[in-house]
């Protein structure tokens, strides 16, 4: 009987144990289909799929009602679900070594464990890259879990009330050129109240900066502070690069920055951060920008594990290389997909990029090849087809642009239409994990019930 390890939940991973588990797993050998023992890795118990984790911190999702659970997924569709992280790997022996689990208070809860494999997938996504920044990994928060997410809002409701009760601060006229956080005509006018900066203007520090400002419009029409929500709570956005969204096209650069300004987003270009420190984000251009509230969306790198795998081939930016089939170039045994994973794409000078779209046709190929390796036959290659980006501004509008086989060009779309294909992409995903039935009913109960909750999470 094979045996199948992915390592890592994340929306490729998932989606891969899932369909294998489908496919070869338990339910399908009472059939008298073919078996295979299929093993799901990861560190945590529950999946949420990550491009939603700004709202999350925006608290315009309640992730306990998104989250699914790995060992119930796993009962559905056929596979086996292993609590812990990733720790070693023996090549040789065809083993993987998981870490210690521990509970909230420290006890441990599952010790260290060997699982053997025949074929082993490493899915285990990415993580944010400080890039040595002083201050920066002490005094802003992350966006990768769904711990740091809640975090994050937590703290922004507490920001928030906290300043209701503080006197509003005034700029002296003879100050204002001083002050570069501060717009040119506040010299009269009150600072905000609260400041939050969101260093990156990447898809995640774009897409946080239009959850928040619906965020603090919210938390101020239920009454949990008094403050204006415009003039009060003042966003702002850094960016090292000359324009935000540098991954896609300038048009939707630019169409989104016109948005976001319309929402009284202010976006700092050119402007990189040097150090972060409690209460302000300095820049190496001499601005010192004020900050109650800091978030680091600069960048991302591949877990540092991956580096120490047994003499796997890594390139600078720690991702493990593979080849065109997704193998490992090392080991034909141990594939690659997704964020962790540098892979070519033929006719650009960069490889596949680190995207969910990405991550989705890596795990769908691999469900496919791994049907060619079970049977005896030559692993196909993998090619990567861009389908446009998408960038969502919260229930106020979406940019992007639409390319490839879907329209045979490449447009931008923004608006309406932009928001419902941006809302589908997380559909397509739920259909991944349960059929297109089963997304359907779930798309009819969060509807339901956001009905009866308020648009924002207030405790």
């Amino acid at each position: 009987m094979h045996r199948f390890i992915v390592v890592g939940g994340g929306a490729g991973g998932l989606e891969l144990a899932t369909r294998l588990g489908d496919r070869y797993g338990e339910t399908r050998a009472k059939r008298g289909r073919p078996h295979a023992s299929v093993t799901l890795v990861d560190r945590y118990p529950t999946h949420i799929w990550k491009p939603l984790l700004h709202e999350v911190a925006a608290g315009s999702m309640d992730p306990f009602t998104h989250q699914l659970e790995y060992a119930a997924q796993a009962r559905w569709h056929g596979f086996e679900f292993q609590q812990g992280e990733l720790a070693g790997l023996d090549r040789a022996a065809k083993r993987i070594t998981l870490g210690r689990v521990y509970d909230e208070d420290g006890a441990e809860m599952l010790p260290e464990r060997v699982l053997e494999y025949d074929t082993l997938v490493i899915a285990i996504g990415s993580t944010t890259a400080f890039f040595g920044v002083p201050g920066a990994a002490e005094n802003s928060i992350a966006l990768d879990t769904v711990e740091q997410a809640e975090r994050f809002r937590k703290r922004l409701i507490a920001a928030c009330v906290r300043a209701e009760h503080r006197a509003p601060e005034r700029v002296a006229p003879d100050a204002a050129a001083d002050a570069p956080n501060i717009a040119p005509n506040a010299a009269t006018e009150a600072e905000p109240r609260v400041q939050v900066a969101i260093v990156g203007a990447g898809a995640t520090g774009v897409e946080l900066s239009a959850e928040l400002r619906n965020t603090a419009q919210v938390l101020s029409a239920y009454g949990l502070h008094n403050l204006d929500p415009r003039h009060d709570v003042g966003i702002v956005v850094i960016e090292s690069g000359p324009r935000i969204l540098p991954a896609l096209p300038e048009r939707v650069s630019s169409a989104t920055a016109e948005l976001m300004t319309k929402l009284g987003v202010r976006i700092l270009t050119g402007e990189r951060v040097t150090e972060v420190a409690p209460g302000v984000v300095r820049t190496a251009s001499g601005k010192a920008v004020r900050a109650d509230l800091t978030v680091w969306a600069a960048g991302i790198t591949a877990p540092g594990v991956l580096s120490k795998l047994d003499g796997l081939t890594v390139n600078r930016l720690g991702q493990l290389v593979v080849r065109r089939t997704l193998q490992t170039e090392n080991d034909d045994n141990i594939f690659a997909l997704g964020d962790c994973a540098a892979c070519e794409w033929p006719g650009h000078e960069r490889g596949v990029p680190p995207r969910a779209q990405s991550a989705h046709q890596q795990a769908t190929f691999l469900f496919k090849a791994f049907g060619d390796l079970l049977a005896g036959r030559p692993l196909p290659e993998f090619t990567y087809r861009d389908f446009g980006s998408l960038v969502s501004l919260g229930h106020f509008s979406a940019v992007g642009n639409l390319m490839g086989g879907l329209i045979g060009g490449n447009m931008l779309i923004e608006g309406l239409f932009a928001r419902f294909m941006y809302m589908s992409l997380y559909r397509l995903h739920i259909a991944a994990l349960h059929g297109y039935a089963r997304m359907v009913l779930d798309t009819f109960a969060h509807w339901l019930r956001r009905t009866t909750l308020p648009r924002v999470k207030l405790h």
